[in-house]
């Protein structure tokens, strides 16, 4: 049981950060040491094994392969920890967690925000799937099918894709850096943002200039940093919070952007306390935070509720909404008989089956309302013209052409203003799918006390 427990953390920490709501029913909140250490010991990223300075897995066989070395050394350290009854920071360190030179961080209560020059289209298009066998199901037969996704964005001049070096172990990131050197003239009209993640080994700002040099490697094919032709990573982001190191990963983004390695940074799943601090950190060095990569859908309003989004408008930080569709739940393709199997299953039910049956059902039939009233247009458009009312930029996943014309034929249309007013009466009946205190991510760091994850 303890190894199995800690298996799933390190598991869901490594590789599912950015579906929080596809496994908080299935896998525990992430548990933090409650002692400090009296020495670190230093070990390998998995990702070094997989992912280095030459540019990762060059080979879809190469990183399913990878993969399986990567799970197999999570495996292996999280079977260590359990066989002393430890959980994951244990299994990395020995005894706990690293010890910080950080003290305790006092949120600003203020700030002043720094101007970034990002520019942004009103949406975007995730690439977790773009080389995820593990949980997508990605095969290499289907790049052709991916290309043409790229292509179709850049011909409508809404090619902005968000990936993240755990995507494919590296894969999605190649994928995109080859369909980019490969498109030309019409190839440098792409933005890729694209993330650093945060796991329990990686302490130092060394680690995050590492990683981006890896990242930026993969994206610019046959070219290196300092050469011609390079192409700085466009948005470089914190994939999650650690319970530990958050401020050295913030000097390691600034170093980044110094370096010229990359034109703007970011972070993702940041709380409104968190968002501060490394938004006033950053501001010390005149370097701007330009984003927040937050989930945000009308079955998941907590931002809007707690203050998040009010935080990163009052910073000027431009909100990117992952999971603005539910993990499909508002694209009208679930209902009480026709459902999803797997670990969706378990939200399936929990949406339309007992009290939230109802409410969730009333959702869709407003849904069915707005698209009615503008041609019956497709209800995951309902539901992206929701997030950006909000003033956010959605990112849904597009694997095919029909999906990707579908979430982008979002833009042919607005809601209005009593529409919006509508939607958020019937989303603010039903009850969150998803729990933000199930998340996996840190609650808090352990070294400052800085509230990392809120929503």
């Amino acid at each position: 049981m303890i190894a199995s427990a800690a298996i799933t953390h390190l598991v869901v920490a490594c590789l599912v950060a950015e579906s929080i709501a596809f496994y908080t029913d299935i896998y525990p909140s992430f548990k933090s040491p409650s002692r400090l250490p009296k020495k670190r010991t230093e070990r390998a990223s998995p990702l070094s094994d997989t992912a280095d300075e030459s540019g990762g897995p060059s080979s879809p066989g190469d990183a399913a392969s990878a993969r399986r070395k990567f799970l197999a050394r999570a495996t292996a350290l999280a079977s260590g920890a359990a066989a002393s009854g430890a959980v994951i920071p244990s299994a990395v360190y020995g005894d706990a967690a690293p010890a910080s030179s950080s003290s305790v961080i006092a949120v600003p209560s203020s700030a002043v925000a720094v101007p970034s020059s990002l520019e942004l289209p009103p949406i975007g298009l995730g690439a977790w799937a773009w080389g995820d066998s593990l949980f997508w199901g990605y095969n290499p037969k289907n790049d052709a099918d991916l290309k043409e996704v790229f292509e179709y964005a850049v011909s409508k001049d809404l090619a902005f894709f968000d990936t993240a070096e755990l995507y494919g172990l590296g894969r999605s990131e190649t994928l995109l850096g080859n369909f980019r050197r490969e498109g030309g003239a019409a190839g440098d009209r792409v933005r890729v943002a694209t993330k650093f993640a945060a796991l329990p080994f990686r302490t130092k700002p060394e680690d995050v200039v590492k990683a981006c040099r890896a990242s930026a490697n993969r994206l610019n094919p046959g070219v290196k940093a300092g050469e011609e032709g390079f192409r700085p990573i466009d948005l470089y982001q914190i994939h999650f919070p650690n319970a530990w190191a958050n401020e050295e990963y913030w000097d390691g983004l600034a170093r980044c952007y110094e370096l010229g390695l990359v034109k703007s940074v970011g972070v993702s799943n940041y709380g409104a306390d968190a968002l501060r601090a490394v938004h006033a950190k950053l501001a010390e060095r005149g370097i701007p935070l330009a984003t927040n990569q937050i989930q945000l859908s009308l079955l998941y309003r907590y931002p809007l509720e707690n203050g998040l989004l009010d935080a990163c408008k009052e910073l000027n930080v431009k909100v990117l909404s992952y999971s603005p569709l539910a993990l499909g739940f508002l694209t009208g393709k679930y209902d009480k008989d026709v459902r999803p199997s797997g670990p969706r299953a378990k939200i399936a039910k929990t949406l339309f089956d007992g009290d939230a049956g109802d409410s969730f059902t009333g959702l869709l039939d407003a849904m069915k309302t707005v698209s009615g009233n503008h041609g019956n247009a497709p209800l995951s458009q309902v539901a992206l013209n929701w997030t950006r009312s909000k003033g956010t930029v959605p990112i849904p996943g597009a694997r095919s052409i029909k999906q990707a014309k579908q979430n982008i034929g979002a833009l042919d249309w607005n809601l209005t203003k009593d529409e919006v007013r509508a939607l958020d009466v019937a989303s603010s009946k039903v009850p969150a799918y998803v729990s933000a205190d199930k998340s996996p991510f840190p609650k808090e760091d352990i070294n400052t006390k800085l509230k990392m994850f809120d929503s």
